[in-house]
């Protein structure tokens, strides 16, 4: 069974540009939510493990490998699993692939994703760090000052916060304050307030 998965992070994003040339596939499957969200607990990413355990996915395509994990380990984690299993996995952009023809590792592609991987996890350790580095020489500027102590922001733009729905989508889920913390990053009176509000 071929699966091509594809995730965006929200309602409002379209993934039009990820479920390209969809021929000969049995499923397209598109989830909506965090890449914070491990793959196997994602909606659609626990229909392709439920897929997997049935022994039933022998190939699994997505656009660009971050849409596995939004981490190294994640991705590699993932990767390693499926290898394991035997499921080729097609990643698109750029072209690699876990398994070659005969069902053997690419070592190639292991290389490629793995530093692909790693520097994508770079990248978003130095957008943090210039972000926060802005913010302090503003600070000592005095331009920057964060919310005003006082002000209040409405329960509408509070909810539509990404984190905040993806807290909410949790919640409806089921999900322990607990398990949401490790998922999101997020402290428990965040979720608290995000329940009291919803």
């Amino acid at each position: 069974m071929k699966v091509l998965y594809s995730r965006v992070s929200s309602e409002s994003q379209n993934e039009e540009r990820q479920v390209q040339k969809t021929e000969g596939f049995d499923y397209v499957l598109v989830d909506k939510c965090s890449g914070l969200i491990p793959l196997w607990e994602r909606p659609q990413g626990s229909q392709i493990k439920k897929l997997i355990d049935s022994e039933l996915l022998t190939h699994l395509e997505v656009h660009s490998i971050d849409r596995l994990g939004r981490n190294t380990i994640d991705v590699l984690s993932v990767w390693k699993e499926l290898t394991e299993k035997g499921v080729m996995v097609v990643c698109r952009n750029p072209s690699l692939r876990n398994l070659d023809e005969n069902g053997k590792e690419d070592k190639f592609s292991q290389l490629m994703m793995s530093i692909l991987s790693t520097m994508s996890d770079f990248e978003r350790s130095l957008i943090r760090e210039r972000q926060m580095e802005g913010i302090r020489l503003r600070k000592e500027k005095g331009l920057y000052k964060g919310r005003q102590i006082g002000t209040t922001e409405s329960t509408e733009r509070f909810l539509l916060k990404p984190k905040n729905q993806e807290i909410v989508k949790l919640l409806e889920r089921g999900l322990k304050y607990s398990e949401i913390q490790k998922i999101l990053g997020c402290s428990p009176n965040l979720i608290r307030k995000v329940k009291e509000l919803s």
